[in-house]
């Protein structure tokens, strides 16, 4: 089954409408038949509030029981433990599919944790910046906290964003527009690498990066 399916599956078994838990966690009413390959942090966060008894582990896989049984297995923990702190994603797993939205699944999630100063900044996740491309605005390991973007026209240019691509896979860069109105420009703080564009067609997910977290 898809995890579309196992969720109508649990559904049906609380005997709970698919509006009735569309409202519960606060999106549109059509959003159980939109789910495509996963579910969003946000959403799985506030499905584990107002559904405790949902084994998120099963959910996601499909392994295990449909209802939480004592102790949870370690994907299911860091999956609700998002509720108390914030996913850092693994870079060479996340990613979204097709719908400008990035999907993060639980066997994507290294650790959660909790940092005072993003409290009130609407993370979403953290992710390790990798390479040199950013240099000097960040470093290979910096941490980089990012709000997922929802809808593109929103995009903020001239700002460093995290963009999930189908065939460069993740890329930390400060997007400007494009000449091309089918594309975005990426460009790079280290003036060793040229900017390119990047087809719209070819993004799968976009997170604005909103906070850093260096070791010297």
């Amino acid at each position: 089954m898809t995890v579309k399916e196992r969720l109508k599956t649990y559904l049906k078994a609380k005997k709970i409408t698919e509006r009735t838990f569309s409202e519960a966690i606060q999106v549109s009413s059509g959003y159980v038949n939109a789910i495509s390959k996963s579910i969003q942090p946000d959403k799985l966060q506030r499905i584990s509030i107002q559904f405790p008894d949902l084994n998120q582990h099963w959910l996601l896989t499909g392994e295990g029981d449909m209802f939480k049984t004592g102790e949870t297995d370690s994907l299911s923990k860091a999956t609700s433990s998002a509720i108390n702190g914030i996913p850092l994603v693994s870079a060479t797993a996340i990613g979204g599919f097709g719908n400008f939205e990035f999907s993060i699944q639980a066997s994507d999630v290294k650790g959660t944790y909790v940092v005072p100063k993003f409290q009130d900044k609407k993370i979403d996740f953290m992710i390790e910046v990798t390479g040199s491309s950013m240099y000097p605005k960040y470093n290979s390991g910096d941490v980089v906290a990012c709000r997922i973007i929802r809808e593109s026209q929103f995009i903020q240019w001239n700002k460093v964003h995290v963009v999930a691509t189908r065939e460069q896979g993740i890329l930390v860069k400060r997007l400007k527009p494009s000449a091309n109105k089918d594309c975005i420009l990426a460009v790079s703080d280290n003036r060793n690498y040229d900017p390119f564009e990047i087809p719209l067609a070819e993004i799968e997910g976009l997170a604005l990066v909103v906070g850093v977290i260096r070791l010297e």
